[in-house]
């Protein structure tokens, strides 16, 4: 069946942005109010009117280049800065020579900070210091290189928030694109596991029985088994190194902290809100006159994926039933529903398992116990407990929690012959 995408995008510095949107808005509305409150003390205040019409424009017109760091292009930023510098430079012409030696404020006010805060965000803090030492000295210019207490105040208070924040924001993007690339060797690994489970469930089920009974009939038989064991130790090799796939990590700076994911899933799967099944009709069919299936009385439902999941790890431990404790063996199946859990036990009356023999499973790449039952249990957040005794038997316990997790969305395909442990 197709497969949909769905692309997921993490960023740290997003809200970041959403911040110096909203700041832009509020300093312009808020210098707009400061020079109407003190418009008869200007000499000619059309020209603070009119830059400021201007600056108001620019600020409505711009809010979406500062919504995210791809949007805020270098041409952007280089003009958004010419605007607050206009301002400053055009203060001595509409403001009075004694307002500003006394320390009054500039056309754009505070506003100026937010240009130099967009250098930050987008460039980290070597943009910032360059932005923040033009606004300084264009401030010390209007001030006749006499600036008063209060501008070097708030010039150096600029310098350093900018260049704080910009700091923030390169350490923001070194520490996502290290988590990034974590989860997505966790999101390989499990698809690895997963594509081994499907793999061991089907492809090398086929190759382990051509080459037993290529064994057993001999002549040309053999040789075809020989290749086919050949072909089988190849692909448990594959399946057990894998790779990873490339990095959907941005390492452009122009875009940001911007982290792309693609989940995949099945559309029969529903996405979020996954219908439920009842457990009982996928572990019906495999009982038997060799196998008792006990069930409740009444349905067992649990997530689409996850009852798929669990009746799969009950296949493969049927399959390490017929294939290590022969076709005569017997073998019970009991379905128990404890309300916050579902327990499936799989017991039979074969020898048992010889101590190490797991461990050696696992080391000679065999998926039988590690990927197909206990690695689909550990990717729903359940337990597979296996205990065995040479001589009585094994018995194979499957916990999978009520809410177990829906991420491993599979369909996968049985056959009935094992390929061991």
């Amino acid at each position: 069946m197709a497969k949909r995408e769905r692309v997921v995008r993490m960023s740290v510095e997003l809200p970041l942005w959403r911040a110096l949107t909203g700041y832009r808005v509020i300093t312009m509305v808020y210098a707009v109010l400061l020079f109407a409150s003190a418009y008869r003390a200007f000499p000619h205040p059309y020209v603070a009117a009119g830059y400021l019409a201007v600056l108001a424009v620019w600020t409505l017109a711009t809010l979406r280049r500062v919504a995210n760091a791809a949007s805020c292009t270098r041409g952007f930023l280089a003009a958004d800065l010419t605007v607050a510098i206009a301002g400053v430079l055009l203060t001595p012409v509409a403001d009075a020579h004694e307002r500003i030696t006394a320390g009054g404020p500039t056309l754009p006010s505070i506003w100026t900070a937010g240009s130099v805060l967009a250098f930050a965000l987008k460039g980290g803090w070597r943009w910032a210091c360059v932005a923040s030492t033009v606004v300084a000295v264009a401030n010390i210019v209007v001030h006749e290189g006499d600036p008063t207490r209060d501008t070097l105040h708030n010039v150096l208070l600029v310098w350093v928030a900018s260049v704080a924040v910009g700091y923030v924001v390169e350490v923001a993007r070194a520490s996502e694109a290290t988590l990034a690339r974590a989860l997505e060797i966790e999101a390989a690994t499990r698809e690895r596991e997963r594509l081994a489970r499907d793999i061991h469930d089907g492809v090398l089920q086929v190759l382990a029985m051509v080459q037993r009974r290529g064994a057993e009939l001999g002549g040309e038989a053999a040789e075809i088994g020989r290749m086919a064991g050949e072909q089988e130790v190849a692909l448990r090799t594959l399946v057990s190194s894998g790779l990873l796939p490339p990095s959907r990590i941005s390492s452009d700076n122009s875009r940001g902290a911007l982290v792309e994911g693609v989940e995949t899933y099945e559309p029969s799967d529903g996405g979020p809100g996954t219908a439920e099944l009842d457990l009982r009709t996928l572990l019906a069919p495999h009982a038997g006159s060799r196998v008792s299936f006990a069930e409740p009385g009444a349905p067992v439902p649990l997530p689409a994926p996850a009852a798929r999941e669990l009746a799969a790890a009950t296949a493969a431990a049927l399959d390490n039933v017929r294939r290590h404790a022969g076709q005569d063996a017997r073998a019970w199946i009991l379905v128990e529903d404890w309300g916050d859990e579902v327990i499936v036990t799989v017991r039979d009356d074969g020898p048992g398992i010889p101590p190490g023999r797991l461990d050696q499973a696992a080391g000679e790449g065999r998926l039988g116990v590690s990927q197909s039952i206990r690695g689909r249990l550990r990717d729903l957040g359940g337990t597979a407990e296996l205990v065995s005794v040479p001589g009585q038997g094994t018995e194979v316990e499957l916990k999978v929690p009520r809410n177990a997790n829906t991420n491993a969305k599979t369909n996968t395909k049985r056959n009935g012959n094992g390929a061991g442990r």
